[in-house]
């Protein structure tokens, strides 16, 4: 479990294909600072489990599975990349409850900076609509934010300059992929509803 709140911004290292896997190995001497094997760490919003570590990098194995949910797969040596180790339960949860499992992946559609923050506009996947709404917690990137518009097929948030330097957030360009993780709360709602409606035939 993470709360959206990205600590530092790493590095990609290298990133090795496997049979039907990807070694991805990352730089981010803060995360990797108490790192054991087994620990989860979050990249770009994927919670991702340590393999080995040290010198300040850490390696993790992204499966199949993971590479076309999420665009880890697109990543190469010199990207940078949202770290974030799981929650302790004796923190404060400054973001909100974010589980690390991506939805899927949105595009950059637009970005309108002003004086003190900046709006950026994403594509909405269809299956994933009905879960975001405005003033809303979503995940993009690893990073939990607001939404300020919820439409069919987009959303938008608003972005302040720390966000901008702290996360990769602040060198995005229109079309770029970025991952999402919908609030886990709704889904879980959805669910039951669909149960409680059959047992009730």
């Amino acid at each position: 479990m993470f709360t959206g709140l990205v600590e530092e911004r790493g590095t990609v290292v290298s990133l090795d294909e496997l049979s039907d896997s990807v070694r991805l190995t990352v730089s981010g001497p803060l995360v990797t600072s108490d790192a054991q094997h087994g620990d989860s760490i979050a990249v770009n919003g994927v919670c991702l489990t340590v393999v080995a570590s040290g010198s300040g990098t850490f390696t993790a194995d992204v499966m199949r599975e993971t590479l076309v949910r999420s665009s880890l797969g697109s990543l190469s040596a010199g990207h940078d990349v949202n770290l974030e180790r799981a929650a302790r339960l004796d923190a404060r949860i400054g973001g909100h409850l974010v589980q690390g499992h991506v939805d899927g992946t949105a595009e950059v559609l637009e970005i309108c900076p002003s004086e003190n923050w900046t709006l950026v506009r994403f594509s909405l996947p269809f299956a994933l609509a009905r879960y975001v709404v405005e003033k809303g917690s979503i995940t993009v990137d690893g990073v939990s934010l607001t939404v300020v518009e919820a439409g069919d097929e987009f959303f938008t948030v608003s972005l302040i300059p720390e966000t901008l330097t702290a996360t990769t957030l602040g060198s995005r360009a229109v079309g770029d992929l970025v991952n999402l993780e919908v609030d886990a709360i709704a889904k879980y709602v959805e669910r039951l509803m669909q149960w409680s409606t059959r047992d009730s035939r």
